[in-house]
């Protein structure tokens, strides 16, 4: 509401929608949504996943009762790749350019020093690009699995492409694991990543449904050495119509976490 946002100015909190208000009315919004879901702390420490700021993301929603989700804390100098898609993002919305002057500077830190040892690549994408980059990542992490393939998302309804890699990985031999949520947000995208879903039963893949509230996680983990988290759906949406923000991280004791997080 207009109060809620003079209560957040008042405070010398700075806001900027991205898409003003005629856009909305016009209902434009159900497509070219900046689903992006980014916080990045004194350049140093940035957050990215499945959580929005919301009530059901914390549980609070009697409609989906429990919320199962993943977001990745990321330390050191991955989290100023975060910063620069924001900063990119904020430069639109707002039209106030963070490049200018040393506006970038309070951005865009170097890390004092080194956190850890893995190696974290900041993707994004969207209907700005010619190229779908989240969705080729996709793509060709799937091509390259020898061993096992783990995916969670709320929506599976993949392009053709993503679709007959995952295929050809079943029947080559790779574990495929597609974890859905139990309950629908949204019907009829429900009964259409079923369908996807038959298929891939019948190709030979492991599918399960999260059955102790709503799954929101979006991820992909291959051969227990390199994941894949944030905020795109494993569907066309996501890879063409959406504003989205990955990061890939590229450590075996890491992912191996994360599949022990899939099994529990």
């Amino acid at each position: 509401s207009p109060k809620c946002w003079q209560e957040l100015h008042s405070c010398g909190i700075h806001t900027a929608i991205f898409f003003p208000a005629l856009l909305r009315r016009l209902h434009l919004r159900i497509n070219y949504r900046n689903h992006r879901k980014i916080v990045v702390i004194d350049g140093a420490v940035g957050y990215v996943g499945g959580f929005n700021i919301g009530k059901e993301y914390i549980g609070l929603d009697d409609r989906f009762g429990y919320w199962r989700d993943t977001h990745l804390r990321i330390e050191g100098a991955a989290a100023a790749g975060l910063a620069l898609r924001f900063i990119l993002d904020w430069n639109y919305a707002a039209r106030e350019n963070l490049f200018d002057g040393d506006g970038a500077g309070k951005y865009l830190r170097e890390p004092e020093e080194t956190v850890g040892s893995s190696q974290v690549q900041i993707i994004s994408s969207g209907p700005d690009s010619k190229l779908q980059n989240i969705r080729n990542n996709y793509l060709r992490l799937i091509s390259k699995a020898e061993k096992s393939i783990y995916i969670q998302t709320p929506y599976f309804i993949p392009d053709d492409a993503v679709f007959h890699a995952l295929i050809m990985a079943a029947y080559s031999g790779v574990e495929v694991n597609i974890m859905i949520p139990c309950k629908p947000d949204h019907p009829f995208v429900y009964w259409a990543t079923y369908s996807y879903i038959g298929d891939m039963v019948m190709a030979g893949a492991n599918c399960y449904t999260y059955n102790n509230g709503f799954l929101h996680a979006k991820g992909l983990i291959v051969d227990d050495q390199v994941y894949c988290y944030g905020t795109a759906n494993m569907d066309i949406r996501s890879f063409r119509l959406n504003f989205e923000v990955n990061a890939v991280v590229y450590d075996e004791k890491e992912a191996e976490k994360m599949v022990d997080s899939f099994h529990n």
